[in-house]
C-alpha cells in the first residue's frame, strides 16, 4: 500500500484532501471534531518532514455556489489550537487567492482551502478543475476516507496528475487495513449487526456477507419489514412493502448458504413517533394497529447479545431503534455493550460502521471500549460490497 511513510515531504507541498465535513450548530461551533482529529498524525508526519501542508475538504451540500453556512472558515481557529499553529485560510480552493497563498508557503506551515463543493465541477469529477487543484502542490495525499466512494476531481481525478507522487494518509491506510481485515480475513464465527431503517441501503451488502459470516443479525426499522413479509402484523411501524420479496429471498439464500439469519423476537413499540409517547412491549409480528416499532425488546436483546458474545469477529452497521430517543434508545446502548464486553473480554475484534454507529458509540463514550470506529459511512459499505472505490483505486493505479 502506497502510504505517507513512503514519502519524506522536506521542501514539498503536500495537497492532502481531508475530509472536514464535521458538523456546525447554528453558531457554527463544531459539534463533533471526530473527523478533524482524525487527520492530524498525517498532517503532523508532513510538517516533521519539513513540508507545507495544503488542506482541501468540502463541508455540507451547498446548492451551486459558496453559502456562507458551508464556509470552511469557521473551523480555522479549530484546526490552528488542534495543531498548535496557525493555519492560513484561502477564500477560494482555486484561484489567484490560492495560488499566491499555496506559493508563498513555507515548510511548517498549513494552508486549508474553501469548501471544495462551491464548485459544481468537484462533484462532476472535471479534469480541468482537478487540474487547477494539482497545480497548488507537489505531492498528493489523499486522507478522506469519507467520501472515497465518490469519484469527485479531489479524491479520484486529481491523483491522475501526480502519477509518481501520490500516497494514502494514515487515517485513509488504516480503514483499509481495518475494512480489509473483516471482509478478507475474519475470524470466525464472524457476525454481523445489520440495523437502520431501510432493507434497500443494505441490500447489496446483506447479499455479500452472506458469503461470508455465520451469523446475521438484523434489528431497527429493517426488521419490520422482514416480519411483514413472513406474515406478521406491524402495526404503523416502518415498512417497503417492494422489498417483502427480497426478505424472504434473503431468509432463503441464507438457508442454502448456512448462515443464520437472527431476526427480533420482541419489540417495544409506541403510539406515537416520540420519546414521551405510550409504550409497551409485545412479540414481533404483534404490533397492534396504530402501534409502531421504535426499539428491539428484552428478549430480543438477551439472544443477540448471546450470539454477539460467541463472536470473534463483529462488523455493526445500523442502529437497533430510534436511539436518538432516550427512552427508544435503550437497545442500541445494550447492543453497544454486548460488542464491548465481545471485544474487551472475548478477545473479538469489532469493527464500526461509520454514520449513524458511529454516532451511537460517540455518545455512549465507548469509541474507544471497541476495536476500531470507521469514519466513512457510505464508503465502508461500499468496500464491504466488494466494489472498488474511486478515491482507492486512484493511489492503487
Amino acid at each position: 500500500m502506497n502510504t505517507i511513510d513512503q514519502c519524506n515531504f522536506n521542501d514539498k507541498k503536500a495537497l492532502v484532501r481531508v475530509d472536514f465535513n464535521v458538523p456546525l450548530d447554528k453558531d457554527f461551533n463544531i459539534t463533533d471534531d471526530k473527523r478533524m482529529r482524525a487527520a492530524l498524525p498525517t498532517i503532523n508526519k508532513i510538517l516533521n518532514d519539513g513540508g507545507a501542508v495544503i488542506l482541501m475538504s468540502h463541508l455540507g451540500r451547498p446548492k451551486g455556489g459558496p453559502e456562507d453556512k458551508y464556509s470552511l472558515k469557521h473551523i480555522v481557529g479549530d484546526l490552528s489550537r488542534m495543531l498548535d499553529l496557525e493555519v492560513k485560510f484561502a477564500d477560494d480552493c482555486i484561484g489567484p487567492d490560492a495560488i499566491e497563498k499555496a506559493r508563498n508557503l513555507v515548510p511548517g506551515q498549513v494552508l486549508l482551502l474553501e469548501n471544495l463543493r462551491f464548485h459544481p465541477e468537484e462533484e462532476k469529477g472535471d479534469k480541468v478543475f482537478a487540474s487547477k487543484l494539482a497545480e497548488l502542490g507537489d505531492v498528493y495525499v489523499n486522507d478522506a476516507f469519507g467520501t472515497a466512494h465518490r469519484a469527485h476531481a479531489s479524491t479520484a481525478i486529481v491523483a491522475e496528475f501526480f502519477p509518481h507522487a501520490k500516497y494514502f494518509g494514515y487515517l485513509m491506510a488504516e480503514e483499509l487495513k481495518n475494512a480489509e481485515k473483516v471482509n478478507h480475513h475474519a475470524e470466525k464465527p464472524f457476525t454481523a449487526i445489520m440495523g437502520g431503517a431501510k432493507v434497500s441501503d443494505k441490500i447489496l451488502l446483506i447479499e455479500s456477507l452472506l458469503d461470508k459470516v455465520d451469523n446475521l443479525i438484523i434489528g431497527g426499522g429493517m426488521a419490520y419489514t422482514f416480519a411483514k413479509a413472513q406474515g406478521g402484523e406491524i402495526g404503523t411501524s416502518l415498512l417497503e412493502e417492494d422489498r417483502m420479496p427480497l426478505c424472504l429471498e434473503l431468509l432463503e439464500k441464507a438457508k442454502v448458504k448456512g448462515v443464520k439469519i437472527i431476526l427480533p423476537l420482541d419489540t417495544v413499540i409506541a403510539d406515537k413517533f416520540d420519546n414521551n409517547a405510550a409504550k409497551q412491549e409485545v412479540n414481533t409480528g404483534e404490533i397492534p394497529e396504530g402501534w409502531m416499532g421504535l426499539d428491539i425488546g428484552p428478549k430480543t436483546i438477551a439472544l443477540f447479545t448471546e450470539v454477539i458474545g460467541k463472536s470473534k469477529t463483529l462488523l455493526w452497521n445500523g442502529p437497533m431503534g430510534v436511539f436518538e430517543m432516550e427512552n427508544f434508545a435503550y437497545g442500541t446502548r445494550a447492543i453497544a455493550d454486548a460488542v464491548v464486553v465481545a471485544t474487551q473480554e472475548n478477545d473479538a475484534f469489532s469493527l464500526i460502521g461509520g454514520g449513524d454507529s458511529a454516532a451511537a458509540i460517540a455518545k455512549f463514550k465507548l469509541e474507544d471500549k471497541v476495536s476500531y470506529v470507521s469514519t466513512g459511512g457510505g464508503a465502508l459499505l461500499e468496500y464491504m460490497e466488494g466494489k472498488e472505490l474511486p478515491g482507492v483505486k486512484a493511489i492503487n493505479s
